[in-house]
């Protein structure tokens, strides 16, 4: 087990660290296993071991790392997060080995939270799915969404009065409503997640998550993480 690490992102959102497996030493004592060795300090050898297979992709020792995760995010982010998760690969060069994923239902728990954005963003101009800067009326955007989230609740809490099953009912909500998950993957699966999801080009909610996940890899793993982003 792990000392509680937990970070808030966005307005009610959240990633927190419920277990881990291994340390720094796991990755080189799974290389050095080979030929039958096994090390109990972590020295500068190690490190040059580490990028070495970092650098050449030697990407199976980095497997025997893992950590669980408890998120809580917006449904749209949740869906591009899930990108990462689908499809357990059979390949011993995929990043998407190492996952398991397990979500809270909407059929068994009433939704109850939204994700309202701080800032409106504007449609990139030469990125179809992308935004840059802010609208200039903030104050329309948020009427207009205030007003369509005061009409979806209050027409989902009826639906339920009337005695509609919530999985049903849910049909009426948004994609900016909040879920839970719990998301097991292992070091190099958590790597190429945050690789893909700190670039510029990702939707801005979920580079924080990214960036807060980084920050959390440096703590439970500060060599290993250290040289991964030197190298890659």
């Amino acid at each position: 087990m792990v000392n509680a690490l937990k970070k808030e992102v966005l307005d009610k959102g959240f990633i927190e660290v419920i277990d881990k497996l291994g340390s720094d030493l796991t990755v080189v004592n799974s290389a050095r296993v080979s030929f039958g060795k096994r090390k109990e300090k972590y020295d500068d050898n190690d490190r040059k071991l580490v990028k070495y297979l970092a650098k050449n992709k030697h990407w199976s020792p980095f497997r025997h790392m893992m950590v669980q995760f408890h998120v809580k995010a917006p449904e749209f982010v949740m869906r591009q997060w899930y990108k990462h998760v689908v499809g357990i690969e059979t390949t011993s060069s995929s990043s998407t080995k190492d996952h398991a994923w397990n979500e809270i239902s909407g059929r068994y728990v009433p939704v109850s939270d939204f994700y309202k954005p701080d800032n409106w963003r504007k449609q990139s101009a030469d990125n179809k799915q992308a935004s840059e800067g802010s609208i200039e009326d903030q104050k329309a955007a948020n009427e207009i969404f205030d007003s369509a989230m005061d009409f979806i609740l209050v027409s989902y809490q009826k639906m339920l009065d009337t005695g509609v099953a919530k999985e049903q009912a849910r049909m009426l909500l948004p994609l900016n409503q909040y879920s839970e998950v719990y998301w097991t993957a292992s070091f190099q699966a958590i790597m190429n997640f945050i690789d893909l999801r700190v670039e510029a080009t990702a939707q801005w909610e979920i580079q924080q998550y990214a960036l807060a996940m980084k920050e959390m890899m440096f703590e439970i793993f500060p060599e290993t993480t250290k040289i991964w982003f030197e190298v890659n």
